[in-house]
């Protein structure tokens, strides 16, 4: 029996853009992924979230997810509703998942892996897969894979700030996400 292979992007997501998107899909074509799971962190250790709560994180990240049947959403980090450590997830994503599954979480390079709780814990139960971000540099170490991907200078940051300045974000988010955000006035 063929182990299903599920990738997991964990992040703020405030909000999902391009980025994500192009990232996720490149993994699941060049890594054979029969899904991608995106999971919006509920507090992150790593960095304070300004302009978007939880739950508007979470409903931008399903429909962001909408038009790829291989992404879906997952609001387990937010119904936990405390600091989301990757370790903590993966293991309750191993166990909804069950023993057929191999896990793999996609992370950019800008991320500094060795301030993570319990970071070994989340290497023995997920293969990490990087991706280079403009600017940062890919520390290759046991357990994580580097793929390529399109490169895209995009950030959550740079959108925000994009509509508080009343600057346009087409093709930066999904239309959904766009729309979203318009309606609900987030980053104003």
């Amino acid at each position: 029996m063929r182990l299903r292979r599920i990738g997991i992007m964990g992040g703020t997501f405030n909000p999902p853009h391009i980025g994500h998107m192009i990232f996720a899909q490149e993994a699941a074509m060049q890594l054979g992924l029969d899904r991608v799971v995106f999971v919006p962190a509920y507090i992150p250790p790593h960095k304070k979230v300004t302009g978007g709560d939880a739950r508007s994180r979470y409903n931008m990240t399903v429909l962001a997810c909408v038009d790829n049947p291989r992404f879906e959403a997952s609001d387990i980090e937010i119904r936990h509703r405390s600091v989301s450590y990757t370790f903590n997830t993966l293991k309750k994503l191993k166990k909804e998942y069950g023993k057929d599954v191999r896990l793999f979480f996609l992370v950019g390079s800008d991320n500094n892996l060795s301030a993570w709780r319990d970071i070994d814990e989340a290497l023995r139960l997920a293969t990490f897969v990087v991706t280079k971000r403009p600017g940062s540099k890919v520390k290759i170490r046991k357990r994580v894979l580097r793929i390529d991907i399109p490169s895209v200078d995009v950030s959550s940051s740079q959108i925000r700030k994009r509509v508080r300045l009343s600057q346009p974000i087409d093709y930066l988010v999904p239309v959904s996400v766009r729309g979203y955000i318009r309606k609900r006035g987030l980053y104003k």
